[in-house]
């Protein structure tokens, strides 16, 4: 089988002002299949800001064994942005953009926790597996360490305690070893 890691792509571009504007919110674009790396690059060269999360895994042919990296979520990449028409047309123009992902394909915003859990996750190289969807379960989040205030649904107690970091609006979750930090009630 494969094993997973996480990397992030660095495909994060901010104004100059290295921050995003304040009324700005997360954004999921539907990709054509096998095309998010590619669309994520176009994002970075018309100065949007995305995200697109990447796991490495270990592919095996008859002669060879080679990492890859596939997104964590396939056929999917984040954006922030202002809702306007210019940025709507200038992230829709995007040659393996499908469209947004919500109500009547003008987008849903994602909860900034719910991108930011994946963020620092990712950031700090916690082993990551990806996870069918879960709604439901205790709500948890971790305290202190490096995964401070990433929030989650605990699966696993005991010597092998693992969260799920979900992305509602996708219904999309990976899951992220937790052994050795604080947990608390969400």
């Amino acid at each position: 089988m494969s094993s997973s890691r996480v990397y992030l792509e660095p495909t994060s571009q901010f104004p100059p002002s290295g921050f995003p504007p304040k009324e700005s919110s997360w954004y999921a674009v539907h990709t054509v299949a096998r095309h998010e790396k590619r669309v994520a690059a176009q994002f970075e060269e018309k100065r949007v800001c995305t995200f697109l999360p990447l796991l490495h895994q270990v592919h095996r042919w008859s002669d060879r064994r080679r990492v890859v990296e596939i997104p964590m979520f396939s056929c999917y990449a984040f954006v922030r942005m202002v809702q306007t028409v210019e940025e709507r047309l200038k992230v829709l123009r995007t040659p393996g953009v499908l469209g947004f992902v919500g109500n009547e394909r003008q987008g849903t915003p994602i909860p900034e926790e719910q991108i930011e859990s994946l963020r620092k996750a990712i950031s700090e190289k916690v082993p990551c597996l990806p996870h069918p969807f879960m709604s439901a379960g205790k709500r948890v989040r971790i305290r202190g360490g490096s995964l401070d205030g990433v929030e989650g649904i605990l699966v696993l107690q005991g010597r092998d305690q693992r969260l799920v970091i979900s992305v509602e609006l996708l219904q999309r979750s990976v899951c992220v070893q937790v052994e050795g930090y604080d947990i608390e009630l969400a």
